[in-house]
């Protein structure tokens, strides 16, 4: 595949310690390949943290790897808390001037403004099922491809 045929690539962010909260982001994954785009996902690309021994190859792996190329950021949500990682990476983004979309499917964003940050809510579209996720995708892809022509 040469460089006009290459996909936007989209990186998933979200919390990675339990496989409920991974299960989710292979979903959401998912989804973003099959509306066409390329995925980074952290722990299927780079793997896990075992230890402090881990810590410069998730580092290189995630940030320096990963977000090379990088058009969209789409982060999980869901939850009591942000993950630090998954706030971290959305602030790196927007310093970078990389969009993001937030997924948040456990309550409306409007109960959740204490547990998100006015912060993270006011950087970012967030929506609350995987249909408006695919819909905003969607807008993404046309928007992205008009600016690029």
């Amino acid at each position: 595949m040469d460089g006009a045929e290459r996909r936007m690539k989209i990186y998933v962010a979200g919390k990675v310690r339990n496989e409920v909260e991974r299960d989710f982001l292979e979903e959401i994954d998912s989804l973003c390949k099959s509306e066409g785009f390329d995925t980074f996902l952290p722990h299927r690309d780079v793997g896990l943290a075992e230890g402090n021994k881990d810590v410069p190859k998730i580092f290189e792996g995630d940030i320096k790897e990963g977000f090379s190329d990088v058009k969209l950021v789409v982060a999980a949500l869901d939850g009591l808390h942000v993950g630090a990682g998954t706030a971290w990476e959305l602030g790196y983004a927007y310093a970078k001037e990389i969009p993001a979309i937030g997924i948040k499917t456990d309550e409306p964003v409007s109960e959740a403004l204490e547990y998100l940050s006015a912060i993270l809510v006011g950087s970012m579209d967030i929506v609350s099922s995987k249909d408006e996720l695919r819909a905003k995708l969607r807008e993404f892809a046309k928007h992205f491809s008009q600016e690029a022509s």
